[in-house]
C-alpha cells in the first residue's frame, strides 16, 4: 500500500495525525484484546484450546502494552525512536505468534484461525505506522 492509501485510511494526509491515528487504533485494539484475555482467560483458553494460564500473561503484557502506546499516541509530537520500537515489537509479535502456532500451541479450529489473524492485524499495524513514520520523516527532512 501506498502512503496515499494509507492516508486515505487514517482520514488524513497530515503524517503527524496519521502516525498518530494508527497508535491510537493499535493501542485501542491490543488494550481490549488484552482484558479480554485477563477478564476471560477461562472461557477463551477453552475456545481456542489455549493453556488458560498463558492467556493471563499475554493479557497483562498486552495492556501494559497498549497503554504504553497510548500514551505515546496522545504525544503531539511522538518521538521517532520509541515508534521504531512499537513498530518492531509489533513486527516480532506478529512472527512469534506464527512460529509458536507452527512450532508450539496445538489450538483449536478457533485457535487456528484467530492466531494468524491476530498476528496479520498487528503486521498491519506495524505497516502502517511504519509508512506514516517514513512519511513524517521524509515531510521534516524537506522542511528543515
Amino acid at each position: 500500500m501506498s502512503a496515499t492509501q494509507f492516508a486515505a485510511l487514517a482520514r488524513t494526509t497530515e503524517p503527524q495525525t496519521m502516525l498518530r491515528r494508527f497508535l491510537a487504533l493499535d493501542a485501542v485494539v491490543t488494550g481490549v484484546n488484552g482484558v479480554a484475555y485477563l477478564a476471560a482467560s477461562g472461557p477463551l483458553g477453552r475456545l481456542l484450546d489455549i493453556d488458560s494460564g498463558l492467556l493471563p500473561a499475554l493479557g497483562l503484557v498486552l495492556t501494559v502494552y497498549a497503554a504504553g502506546v497510548a500514551w505515546l499516541s496522545s504525544r503531539r509530537q511522538p518521538p521517532v525512536l520509541p515508534v521504531r520500537a512499537v513498530i518492531e515489537i509489533n513486527l516480532a509479535w506478529a512472527v512469534l505468534s506464527f512460529v509458536a502456532l507452527a512450532v508450539w500451541l496445538s489450538p483449536s479450529t478457533a485457535g487456528a484461525v484467530w492466531i494468524p489473524l491476530q498476528a496479520l492485524v498487528v503486521a498491519g499495524f506495524a505497516l502502517a505506522q511504519h509508512v506514516a513514520l517514513r512519511a513524517l520523516t521524509a515531510d521534516q527532512d524537506i522542511s528543515d
